[in-house]
């Protein structure tokens, strides 16, 4: 059973406080999010003394940004925190220039946040500077306390195992099949023009991660066929929604492009509509993935952690073209995520039922 994020209660024990804060003079945690922090600033980033870092967060997501600064503090790293409402309106329209200026000087970034409606666009501009700069910068959207005791826990050197191996398969691979009890029968022809990048949770400059981290993806060449999605979908309607096991979103696609989306929910349905009909290539598959993190057990309700879960997800709009090699472009990406998949590259099967048959 998944335990609602607001519903987790861990043992009392004394809260750690961080001074120097600015007005706030101090920010208490939970110590119960230290190991999720350490495995963000020792093992994921890998940050060194000498390194400065940039850390984004915002008032809901103080808490959780206190314990990655603590363990910023024991490495020794110099470093900037800047909490968004000091900063300007939410939602945001565009990144602070403060920000900026940070990022122009930092070798890392770690950005734990609470996304808003209508702010990829500032997201956006965050991840070109990134890019350009090559920052290694984790993305912690929609962090909270289940996803720092569950997914942030995970032991991601394995996790990165498997991703490997997963990955080196799929980059000689014609196509990905994938299909569910649930009604899922989904083809990807695959383009090799169009590069795989492995994000197992081991952020290096030439990719920044999500994190929790544990996937792997590319720009499909075509995909087609039927997905239920009984997981989640991404961006702000995962909020809103929640885990779709009792109401699914069945959506049809046919070569690469969203034609159908039937719910018995119909403000899911219409506010996914909507959201794939921005511009002209929000309804077309940019990113098709297979998540690796195989230390989740369940889909949690939550689009950072759940399209690390073991099976595929895909995702309408940008296609992340600075990585993948994609010559096209979106102003939206919305992932969706489904749960117990059958995986096919090519004429091997990988997964049975949500379990990969691969060792780590």
């Amino acid at each position: 059973m998944t335990i609602p994020a607001d519903q987790v209660r861990m043992p009392s024990s004394p809260r750690k406080q961080l001074q120097g804060w600015g007005a706030r003079n101090a920010i208490s945690f939970d110590p119960e999010f230290t190991p999720g922090a350490r495995n963000a600033v020792g093992v994921c980033l890998r940050v060194q003394p000498q390194e400065k870092v940039c850390v984004i967060t915002d008032e809901v997501t103080l808490e959780i940004a206190a314990s990655i600064v603590s363990e910023l503090e024991t490495v020794g790293s110099p470093h900037n925190v800047w909490v968004l409402e000091d900063l300007a309106p939410r939602p945001l329209q565009d990144l602070p220039e403060e920000v900026i200026d940070d990022l122009e000087t930092s070798q890392v970034s770690i950005f734990a946040v609470q996304a808003q409606r209508n702010e990829l666009r500032s997201r956006m501009q965050m991840t070109d500077m990134v890019n350009r700069k090559k920052i290694r910068h984790a993305h912690m959207v929609n962090i909270n306390r289940q996803i720092m005791m569950e997914g942030m826990r995970a032991d991601f050197q394995k996790v990165d195992r498997l991703s490997a191996k997963v990955v080196d398969l799929v980059r000689k691979a014609q196509r990905v099949r994938a299909t569910t009890a649930a009604g899922t029968d989904l083809t990807a022809e695959l383009n090799h023009n169009y590069r795989w990048l492995k994000t197992s949770g081991l952020i290096t400059p030439e990719k920044w991660g999500n994190l929790p981290g544990g996937e792997i993806f590319t720009t499909p060449g075509e995909v087609n066929g039927t997905f239920v999605i009984d997981g989640v979908v991404g961006d702000y309607l995962c909020a809103k929604f929640g885990s779709l096991r009792e109401n699914p979103l069945t959506i049809h696609i046919k070569k690469n492009r969203l034609t159908e989306a039937h719910s018995e929910n119909r403000e899911l349905e219409d506010d996914f509509w909507k959201y794939t009909h921005t511009d002209e290539n929000s309804d077309r598959v940019g990113e098709f993935a297979i998540g690796t993190n195989i230390d989740l057990k369940d889909v949690i309700g939550q689009i950072l952690q759940d399209e690390k879960y073991p099976g595929v997800h895909i995702a309408f709009g940008n296609p992340y073209g600075a990585h993948t090699g994609a010559d096209w472009d979106s102003s939206t990406h919305i992932d969706v995520v489904g749960r117990k998949f059958n995986i096919w590259v090519d004429e091997q099967q990988i997964m049975q039922d949500g379990t990969f048959l691969l060792e780590a």
